[in-house]
């Protein structure tokens, strides 16, 4: 990316070294997230800076290993978490997405230095945000690069303690990162997923994937009435509300999900909302105080998660032959982030798949 707006271009760049504490890795497979565009195009107002290699991490396999990696030898197929922490505050470590964002002056300086992502025939990774992939990956590391969606849903799921057999409504669930919550509840245990949207065919193919574990509630817009509908869904307490909702959201299509929580119940914010101006989340204090409900913000997932998610996709128990993949060389990036902008539904994967180099 050379500059916000302009089309992404390809070229010859020198190749990536790896120095202490990390890994160089040859890309089979990233990712084009359904929002690229937007971030090319500088409306998320990410804080990337130009000229960078985007992309968030990726599968492929290890070309050199640093002297402190005791495990990873080259050629091991590997998974590249793009969540990159700094080592030097175990307490409140700053958090860059390699190639992608970060947060706060730490986070940019992580990113001064971690420029480049995945979109790339290298790229050097920390050696903790490496991770061994089963040899099935292998086989068709495009439809794994989806484990870099399916991990962030887990890991708000993880932050509330979702457990087995609980009901969990899912506010976004007709979307791209929603649908993948919907599916990483069921793989994980829960009983019953209520899902809320306005796009019905979604949410018939939701239905069609996971049958009467999936609870379908077309919205309406009127706050009270979809409230009802998604408790009236539930047929039993919810115990627990993911939020996913993207930056074009209101607030006020948040708060209308998170207060179908039962008393002690919990609600995770993972979305965008107010990301581009609106309205704050205004919930109640005195429900909040006087049902018990535990409100947490979770920004992407802890390191631990890539290693569950990877479990869980080894084991089958979260299914990935559904899913909808197309594939795009590195020369053909701008029509990858196109395609993507434009099939940013349920299950729907737009992947770059550089040459091999």
């Amino acid at each position: 990316m050379t500059q916000f707006g302009a089309p992404l271009t390809v070229r010859e760049v020198p190749d990536p070294q790896a120095g202490g504490g990390e890994v160089v890795v040859e890309v089979l497979a990233a990712s084009v997230a359904p929002y690229a565009a937007e971030v090319f195009s500088g409306e998320r107002n990410y804080p990337l800076v130009p000229p960078v290699v985007p992309g968030i991490g990726g599968v492929g396999r290890v070309v050199h290993v640093g002297p402190d990696a005791t495990r990873l030898r080259p050629g091991d197929l590997v998974w590249c978490d793009s969540t990159v922490r700094s080592r030097d505050d175990a307490l409140t470590p700053d958090i860059t997405l390699q190639g992608w964002s970060s947060r706060g002056e730490g986070g940019a300086r992580l990113a001064r230095y971690l420029h480049d992502g995945s979109f790339a025939e290298l790229m050097r990774v920390p050696t903790e945000n490496v991770f061994p992939l089963p040899a099935a990956a292998g086989d068709d590391p495009a439809r794994w690069a989806a484990l870099g969606v399916h991990v962030i849903p887990y890991g708000g799921l993880l932050a509330g303690g979702l457990a087995a057999g609980e009901t969990l409504l899912v506010n976004g669930a007709t979307g791209n990162l929603g649908s993948s919550a919907v599916a990483v509840a069921l793989a994980m245990g829960a009983g019953r997923v209520v899902a809320p949207g306005r796009n019905q065919a979604a949410l018939d193919l939701l239905a069609d994937r996971f049958g009467p574990l999936v609870r379908r509630v077309p919205l309406t817009g009127d706050d009270a009435g979809d409230r009802a509908a998604m408790s009236a869904a539930a047929d039993g307490p919810i115990d627990m509300v993911i939020d996913l909702l993207p930056p074009s959201a209101p607030s006020s299509a948040a708060r209308t999900a998170a207060m179908t929580v039962r008393e002690y119940g919990r609600v995770v914010l993972m979305g965008g909302v107010g990301m581009l101006g609106g309205d704050d989340l205004a919930l109640p204090y005195p429900w909040i105080m006087r049902n018990s409900i535990t409100v947490r913000g979770q920004w992407m997932y802890p390191r631990t998660a890539n290693v569950g998610i990877i479990r869980l996709l080894a084991s089958g128990r979260l299914d990935l032959a559904a899913e909808r993949v197309r594939s795009f060389g590195l020369n053909a990036v701008n029509d990858a982030v196109t395609y993507a902008a434009s099939h940013g539904g349920p299950f729907d994967r737009t992947t770059l798949t550089p040459p091999a180099h």
